[in-house]
C-alpha cells in the first residue's frame, strides 16, 4: 500500500523519572532503506561518470593494455621504446620488480588515455561533416559511405546516454558576411524595393561598424563556452520574459489518436505514472541510449538532465530554474485540491496497482478545497512579476512555504481532470477542445512552472503541458514515445493564501482569446510526397506559404524550428522558409499554365532547404514539426492504431498563426493551428482549410488524383 507514513523515528517525553524514549522500528527501517537507496544512486553516478569519461574505451580495455605491456616485458620486448625505463628511474624507493610493474602500469595507462583522446578527437572531426544531410533520398555517395564506416568503427558499442557529449563538435560561429547575406535574402521577398534598399544600407552599416566588435566577443565566448548561444537562448528567450508563459511559451503533447488503453482514469494514471518513473530511473542510471540520427550520428543529450524534479521559479527581472537531483513524491491536483503523493515504499517504487489505488482515493475524496487553494495555480499562468511578488510575500515561511515546496520539489505535476477529451470520429471540433484543454486548461488546474504537467482525463485520455525553458519539444517527445510503448495520499493544504484573482483574470483572458483548430490530413502523406522526390517537410512548408498567400494575399516572415542537437548543447535555431524561391513558386501557382516548370521549381526549393538564419524579427507564421519515432520500439506501419496526435503551441504574434504538424506514418499528417480571436486578420479554421487545399493543389501538379475537400 502507498499510505503516507505518519510515524516518526523516535518520540520522547519528560517525566519525573527522566526522559522516556520510544523508538519506532518501522520508521527507522524506512530511514535505513531510504539511506541505502540514496547511496546506491551515488555509487551509480560515480560508476557512470567513469564509464562515460573513458568512452569509447572501457575499464576492461585498460586491463588488456596493461597485461599486454607487462607480458611483452617478460618476453624481453620493450613496446615503450625506453619510456618504461625512464619512468622507473623516478621509482627508486621501490624494489626493482615493483619499479618495473608500476612503471609498466603507468605507461600503459598513458597509452590508454592517449588512445581515448585520439578516438574522441577523430570522432569529433568526423561528426563535423554534414554532407550526409544533403544526399539524395535513397542514394549515398562513396565519400559518405566511407564516412559512415569510420563513424561506426570509432563510435564504440553500447553507449550510455552521455557517452558522446565530449565527442560532439561545437556549434560554429557564422561569419558576419554570411549572416548579413542570409538575413537580406530572407527579408527581400517581404519588402518593397525602396524599403529593401534602406534595409541594405542599414545592414551594410551594421556590418562595417558594429558587427566586427560584437563578432570578436562572440568568437571569444565560443572558445571557452561549450555552446556560445544556448545559455543566452535560455536566459533571454525564456527566463527574462515577463509575460504569461501559458500559451505564449509552454507547449502541449497529445495522447494516441485512436487508442485509449484504459477508460478508467485512476488505472490509466497509475500505469502512465509508473512508466514515467521507470523512464526516470533509466535516465538517472544513464541507461537510455543517445538518440542517433540515421542510427549513426549521435545527438546531444544534455537537455534531458532537467526533465524531472525541475521548476521555473519566478523573479522580478528574471526567473530561475530549480533542479533537484531527486524527488520522491508527486504533486497531484483534483477538483481544486492539492495532494502530495509518495512514490516509494520501503525504498522501492510503487507498482501501477498501488498508484491506481492512491489516485482512486483522491478521486473519491469528498473534501472541498480550502480557502485560496482552488485557483492557486493561476499564479503560474499570469504575468511573472505579480507571481514573484506574491511568492516573496506569502510563501516565504510557515505552512504556505511547506505547501509550495511540496509542489515545486515534486518529480512532476499531475492533474486528474474532471473533463473527457480526445478524438471523436465525425467531430473535428473534438480535437480543438482537446488542444485548448492541454494548452491552458482552466488556467488554474495546471502548474505551468513545473517541467511538465501530466493531464489524465476522466475518460482515460492523457496529455501533457510542458514548460519550454529547460528543453525543447523533442526531449519531451522521447519520454512520451517510451511511455506509450510501456505502458493513500498526503493532502497538503495551504490556508491563508490570497486568492490569485489578478493572475487568474489575466490568464483567463489570454486563454479565452486562443482560437485553436486541429485536423487530420489523410488524403496522402509522406509516402506519396517522397515519390515526388521532394522532402515531406519542404512540401508542407511550401503549402503553408501558399495557404498564407491565399489567406491574406501577401507573404510574411516565417519561423520554422530547426534543432542544432548535432552540436554539443545545441537547442534550436531558425529556418526562414519564406524565401525568394518559395514566393516565386506561390505566385507561379496562380498561373495554371506553368505546369512542369512549377514542379521543377518545387524540387529546387526542396533541395535548397536547410540554411540556418540567426537574426530574428516578429513572426506572423511560426511553424514546427513534431518529431515522430525517435525510438524504434515498434513498427508504425504494422501498428497504425498507435499513431500519435502530436502537439502544438500558441501563436507568437497577436495577428499571426502558430502551426505545428506531425507526419505520422506514410499516409497521415496532423495539423495544430493556433491564432487569436481578438485579431480580425486571423481565423484558425479558415487557415486550416487553406492548408488542406494548398496541399491538394500542389499534389495536382504531379497529376495525382485526390479527392479535394470542399471549403
Amino acid at each position: 500500500m502507498a499510505e503516507a507514513h505518519q510515524a516518526v523515528a523516535f518520540q520522547f517525553t519528560v517525566t519525573p523519572e527522566g526522559v522516556d524514549v520510544q523508538l519506532s522500528r518501522e520508521a527507522l527501517k524506512q530511514i535505513y532503506l531510504s539511506g541505502v537507496a540514496s547511496w546506491k544512486k551515488r555509487f551509480a553516478r560515480i560508476k557512470n561518470s567513469i564509464l562515460t569519461g573513458v568512452y569509447p574505451a572501457t575499464p576492461s580495455s585498460w586491463l588488456v593494455v596493461v597485461m599486454a605491456t607487462v607480458s611483452s616485458m617478460y618476453c624481453r620486448i620493450d613496446l615503450s621504446m625506453g619510456l618504461i625505463c625512464h619512468i622507473r628511474r623516478y621509482l627508486h624507493y621501490l624494489s626493482f620488480q615493483h619499479q618495473t610493474l608500476l612503471s609498466a602500469v603507468l605507461f600503459s595507462t598513458g597509452v590508454w588515455f592517449s588512445g581515448i583522446l585520439l578516438c574522441r578527437q577523430s570522432l569529433k572531426l568526423l561528426l563535423s561533416y554534414h554532407g550526409w544531410m544533403f544526399e539524395p533520398h535513397g542514394k549515398m555517395s562513396w565519400s559518405t559511405r566511407v564516412w559512415v564506416a569510420l563513424v561506426k568503427m570509432i563510435s564504440g558499442r553500447n553507449p550510455m546516454l552521455y557517452s558522446f557529449q565530449t565527442s560532439l563538435p561545437k556549434l560554429p560561429v557564422p561569419s558576419v558576411e554570411a549572416t548579413i547575406r542570409r538575413y537580406l535574402e530572407s527579408v527581400h521577398p517581404l519588402l518593397k524595393d525602396e524599403k529593401y534598399r534602406k534595409m541594405e544600407v542599414l545592414a551594410q552599416a551594421f556590418q562595417q561598424h558594429t558587427a566586427p566588435r560584437l563578432q570578436k566577443y562572440l568568437v571569444l565566448k565560443s572558445w571557452w563556452a561549450t555552446n556560445y548561444v544556448s545559455d543566452w537562448w535560455e536566459e533571454y528567450v525564456y527566463l527574462r520574459g515577463r509575460g504569461p508563459i501559458m500559451v505564449n511559451s509552454n507547449y502541449y503533447i497529445m495522447d494516441f489518436l485512436y487508442v485509449t488503453p484504459s477508460p478508467l482514469q485512476a488505472a490509466r494514471a497509475g500505469n502512465i505514472v509508473h512508466s514515467i518513473l521507470l523512464y526516470r530511473r533509466k535516465l538517472d542510471r544513464e541507461e537510455i541510449p543517445p538518440v542517433m540520427a540515421l542510427g549513426i550520428v549521435p545527438m546531444c543529450s544534455f537537455q534531458m538532465e532537467r526533465m524531472f524534479n525541475t521548476t521555473r521559479i519566478p523573479g522580478m527581472e528574471s526567473d530561475t530554474l530549480q533542479h533537484l537531483l531527486d524527488s520522491k513524491h508527486l504533486a497531484v491536483y483534483h477538483k481544486g485540491r492539492f495532494y502530495k503523493l509518495w512514490l516509494y515504499q520501503g525504498g522501492k517504487l510503487l507498482k501501477p496497482r498501488d498508484l491506481e489505488l492512491q489516485f482512486q482515493r483522491i478521486l473519491d475524496d469528498p473534501s472541498p478545497p480550502q480557502p485560496g487553494e482552488e485557483k492557486l495555480a493561476a499564479l503560474t499562468a499570469g504575468e511573472r512579476v505579480p507571481w514573484a511578488k506574491a511568492r516573496a510575500r506569502f510563501f516565504s515561511q510557515g505552512k504556505n512555504k511547506v505547501s509550495l515546496d511540496a509542489i515545486e520539489r515534486a518529480a512532476f505535476f499531475l492533474a486528474l481532470d474532471e473533463e473527457a477529451h480526445g478524438y471523436k470520429r465525425g467531430r473535428e471540433d473534438s480535437m480543438d477542445s482537446y488542444a485548448k484543454s492541454l494548452l491552458h486548461g482552466r488556467c488554474y488546474d495546471r502548474w505551468f512552472d513545473k517541467s511538465f504537467t501530466l493531464v489524465v482525463y476522466k475518460n482515460g485520455k492523457v496529455g501533457t503541458n510542458a514548460e519550454h525553458t529547460w528543453a525543447d519539444a523533442p526531449i519531451m517527445g522521447h519520454l512520451w514515445e517510451v511511455m506509450w510503448v510501456r505502458g493513500g495520499s498526503a493532502k497538503s493544504p495551504a490556508p491563508n493564501i490570497p486568492c490569485p484573482h489578478y493572475s487568474y483574470r489575466v490568464a483567463k483572458a489570454l486563454a479565452d482569446d486562443v482560437d485553436f483548430h486541429c485536423f487530420q490530413f489523410s488524403n496522402f502523406g509522406k509516402g506519396l510526397i517522397k515519390r515526388f522526390k521532394i522532402s515531406p517537410d519542404a512540401f508542407i512548408q511550401i503549402s503553408l506559404q501558399l495557404a498564407r498567400f491565399q489567406d491574406k494575399g501577401s507573404f510574411c516572415l516565417t519561423y520554422e524550428a530547426s534543432m542544432t542537437r548535432l552540436f554539443r548543447e545545441g537547442r534550436t535555431e531558425t529556418v526562414r522558409s519564406c524565401t525568394r524561391e518559395s514566393t516565386a513558386f506561390v505566385r507561379s501557382m496562380m498561373d495554371p499554365a506553368q505546369g512542369v516548370s512549377v514542379t521543377h521549381q518545387l524540387r529546387m526549393i526542396s533541395a535548397e532547404r536547410g540554411s540556418v538564419q540567426v537574426l530574428a524579427e516578429p513572426w506572423r507564421l511560426s511553424t514546427s514539426q513534431t518529431p515522430q519515432q525517435q525510438i524504434k520500439m515498434f513498427d508504425m506501419e504494422k501498428n497504425q492504431d498507435l499513431v500519435s496526435s502530436g502537439g502544438g503551441f500558441g501563436p507568437v504574434a497577436d495577428d499571426g498563426y502558430g502551426v505545428s504538424y506531425i507526419i505520422a506514418g506514410e499516409n497521415l499528417i496532423t495539423f495544430h493551428i493556433s491564432s487569436k480571436f481578438s485579431s480580425p486578420e486571423t481565423d484558425s479554421r479558415r487557415f486550416g482549410r487553406n492548408i488542406r487545399q494548398a496541399m491538394l493543389d500542389i499534389a495536382d501538379l504531379f497529376n495525382v488524383p485526390a479527392n479535394k475537400v470542399a471549403n
